[in-house]
């Protein structure tokens, strides 16, 4: 045998086994690979849509965001605070603009206070402390003009007062307004204008710090005081001299008359009170008609009632309400029927509408009914509620 022929018959059938062999492991990695191939097929067509991962028709693009600088921010807030506060800056430059010239100091005889223009007429509002002394009045306007002025009339029991100089000299003055005095809220900020010391056209800021306090006004024949309800507490700096100036609020509305502070040293001490508008016009109106003012009178004195009251006459402890210390005599509680003493009826309401405090009650009579009307007053006596009907009459002149 020749050597070529002994490789080929050597090589011939170990080529044959390799073949077959590769053949064999394509056949195992078939066999292998086809279960986990339809395990996937099947995964993917049994898998519910909302677990279908979709292809996106879209390329997702990423954009990259640089980072704001700490310095940026700090600037831009320092920029935001300062336009609030320019803002609210130009709020306060409006309101005096706006009102300051409507605004007056009052001259008379050695005192001094201020006054605000209500209307075209040139009657002006003032308290009724700063005029009561009487004498010759000068009013001055922001702009130096002088004016002679008469007293109108007044009420001692409000603290309210109107004065009036010729409309032919201010018909190039603009009138304040009044706002509505009960949507006031505590918090709200205030903007005083007035003369305090005499230094005319000033303005002071503040909030509302309390709202329904009660007041001394006018003493009535018997000694008794009779008090001013719904009274405006502000912290905005009020001083001798801002008496009968207006309070105003962000509008440049009158919310309230300054009558008074609270001060051992008869300066700002954080504590001012003014008269709300609400009686200024439901005051003003009548002093101007008739230069006086009948202010419809229950005729009764009390306070809160306590716990310990209450369970002394079988109520609730936690009742509220006017406990009726006395009805005067003469009065027309005491004309109704309404009983003080020892076995006192509770004021719980008026005309349906609910009492809890004295200044409630007060309140009602002053800015919502006049003298001869009827009121039905909601009590409870012996424990029952009852209504008893009160012909109001004007309160006694003071004394």
């Amino acid at each position: 045998m020749n050597r070529k022929s002994y490789v080929k018959s050597v090589w011939l059938p170990f080529f044959v086994l390799l073949v077959m062999m590769l053949s064999a492991c394509g056949a195992a990695e078939t066999a292998v690979s086809n279960p986990i191939t339809q395990a996937i097929n099947t995964l993917t067509e049994e898998a519910p849509p909302e677990t279908a991962v979709l292809a996106p028709t879209d390329p997702v693009v990423e954009t990259a965001v640089d980072p704001i600088a700490p310095e940026v921010v700090a600037e831009t807030a320092v920029n935001n605070a300062l336009a609030d506060l320019f803002a609210q800056e130009q709020a306060f430059v409006s309101v005096y603009e706006q009102v300051n010239p409507a605004v007056v100091n009052i001259v008379i005889g050695s005192g001094q206070g201020s006054g605000f223009l209500i209307d075209n007429q040139g009657h002006i509002v003032t308290n009724n402390h700063v005029v009561e002394g009487g004498g010759q009045i000068v009013v001055n306007f922001d702009n130096g003009r002088q004016l002679p002025a008469t007293v109108v009339g007044t009420d001692p029991s409000s603290d309210l007062a109107v004065i009036q100089v010729d409309p032919s000299q201010i018909a190039d003055i603009t009138p304040v307004a009044l706002a509505d005095s009960d949507a006031l809220k505590v918090g709200q900020i205030v903007i005083a204008i007035g003369s305090p010391f005499g230094l005319q056209s000033s303005m002071t800021t503040g909030i509302i710090s309390a709202l329904d306090r009660l007041f001394p006004g006018a003493v009535g024949p018997n000694g008794q005081t009779f008090q001013i309800p719904n009274i405006i507490q502000t912290d905005a700096a009020i001083n001798p001299g801002n008496s009968g100036g207006p309070l105003l609020n962000l509008r440049g509305e009158v919310i309230g008359v300054n009558t008074a502070i609270e001060s051992p040293v008869r300066g700002s001490s954080g504590i001012g009170y003014a008269v709300p508008a609400n009686i200024v016009s439901n005051i003003v109106p009548q002093i101007i008609a008739n230069g006086r003012v009948e202010t419809p009178w229950l005729g009764v004195s009390g306070g809160l009632i306590t716990a310990e009251a209450a369970t002394a006459l079988g109520l609730p402890a936690n009742q509220t309400g006017i406990l009726v210390r006395d009805a005067i005599a003469g009065g027309p509680a005491a004309a109704a029927g309404l009983r003080g003493g020892n076995n006192p009826d509770v004021i719980v309401g008026v005309n349906d509408q609910q009492i809890v405090e004295f200044d409630d009650l007060l309140g009602y009579l002053v800015q919502q009914t006049v003298v001869g009307q009827t009121i039905q007053l909601q009590i409870l006596r012996d424990g029952q509620p009852q209504t008893v009907n009160v012909t109001l009459s004007a309160r006694p002149a003071s004394g």
